[in-house]
């Protein structure tokens, strides 16, 4: 590999972390969105059942 590609690499591999880092940036700015009331009874409802789901698991068939 000689210096020019080797400085093009270079340059590219910055360009890309640049890239990513303003990405980042631009991700933690966003504020999430607060659920809405149905989102969250859903979130809350589904959660519960999950949790029934675990606990029904653990048990013992009955033969």
């Amino acid at each position: 590999m000689n210096n020019s590609q080797k400085d093009e690499q270079d340059d590219l591999q910055q360009y890309l972390e640049e890239k990513a880092k303003q990405e980042q940036e631009k991700k933690e700015e966003q504020e999430p969105e607060p659920l809405s009331a149905y989102d969250a009874c859903v979130l809350k409802e589904s959660a519960k059942i999950h949790e029934l789901i675990a606990e029904a698991q653990k048990r013992p068939k009955d033969d």
